[in-house]
């Protein structure tokens, strides 16, 4: 894993990119070339290549409102002399504060070190801290349980139309945006497992649901996935001691697993519904994390079809 320092974002990335632009903006406004390097403590040559030049900058700096607004500030304020050089550094250094607050700086860090795509991160203001820490653990479990999903032989022909979903909450999640899952859902393409993107918080609707309603019936249940409802895999649910949970399809969203499971006394590893108008049958398989569900669901598949055995879902 590539370790990229904020900081070298702010130094390498930015800082030139505003050069760039004041120099470019002091010109406009008529300052020579001499000055516009005395304002900004570069050589003369680099000014003249700012202007005449191709230097590199982030477009995703240059187009943001807030970074032209700045430039135009401290331009303005060169300009006319209203503006000193430590009026410019805290000028710049109120850029570079809302910048890492879930700003540019924050996306171009997340293209250059990819390992914190999907985190929410804000380390730069808040510095580190449990939640944090948790929430990497979460999206962690989730991508590692994808990849053992499209590992699973025969996993893809259980993938219902509307796809499926992996999940895992926080501890104690109060809401969607407190589980994790794949946004776009994961699909079966050619015979095999596709997952469209990384996990994300917020990211499911249906299997978030089912993992609050199970976390709130048992805290230790934090993982769940959905699979089409067929069968087999109930078959094989029972063979290996389940009991699978039938559930109402036309129950709403989290009320649909809420009330069956304090009638059950807690969460069945298998619970399913056989559809209904506008609704595909749907199965759920339950786990501590979505690493646990989804090594559940592998055993079932194992148990549930042979290797020859070439049939789709059932009804």
């Amino acid at each position: 894993m590539s370790l990229v320092l904020p900081e070298e974002i702010v130094v390498e990335r930015l800082l030139p990119t505003l050069r760039v632009e004041l120099a470019r903006d002091l010109s406009d406004r008529g300052l020579t070339q001499a000055d516009i390097a005395d304002r900004l403590g570069v050589t003369q040559a680099a000014v003249s290549n700012y202007l005449s030049g191709d230097p590199a900058v982030e477009e995703r700096f240059v187009e943001n409102e807030r970074f032209q607004r700045t430039v135009e500030h401290i331009g303005a304020g060169f300009a006319d002399g209203s503006m000193d050089g430590y009026e410019a550094l805290a000028e710049t250094m109120e850029l570079v504060r809302a910048f890492e607050d879930r700003g540019p700086i924050c996306a171009v860090h997340e293209a250059e070190m990819p390992a914190l795509e999907g985190l929410g991160c804000d380390l730069c203001v808040r510095g580190a801290d449990e939640a944090l820490s948790e929430e990497r653990r979460v999206l962690a479990n989730v991508r590692k349980a994808t990849r053992r999903l499209q590992d699973i032989e025969g996993a893809a022909r259980f993938i219902p139309s509307v796809g499926t979903n992996v999940g895992m909450g926080l501890p104690a999640p109060a809401d969607p945006t407190d589980v994790a899952a794949v946004p776009g859902r994961v699909i079966a393409v050619r015979g095999r497992v596709t997952v469209p993107a990384n996990p994300e918080f917020g990211a499911s609707e249906h299997v978030a649901n089912a993992v609050l309603a199970a976390t709130a019936a048992d805290p230790t249940v934090r993982g769940a996935l959905n699979v089409a409802t067929d069968d087999r895999l109930l078959a094989a649910a029972r063979e290996a001691g389940y009991d699978p949970l039938l559930v109402d399809a036309e129950a709403d969203a989290r009320d649909r697993f809420t009330t069956p499971f304090a009638e059950h006394g807690d969460v069945p590893p298998v619970v399913y519904h056989r559809g209904a108008y506008g609704v595909e049958p749907i199965t759920y398989v339950f786990g501590p994390s979505a690493v646990d569900a989804v090594a559940r669901l592998g055993e079932l598949v194992g148990r549930a079809i042979g290797p020859a055995d070439g049939d789709g879902p059932g009804e």
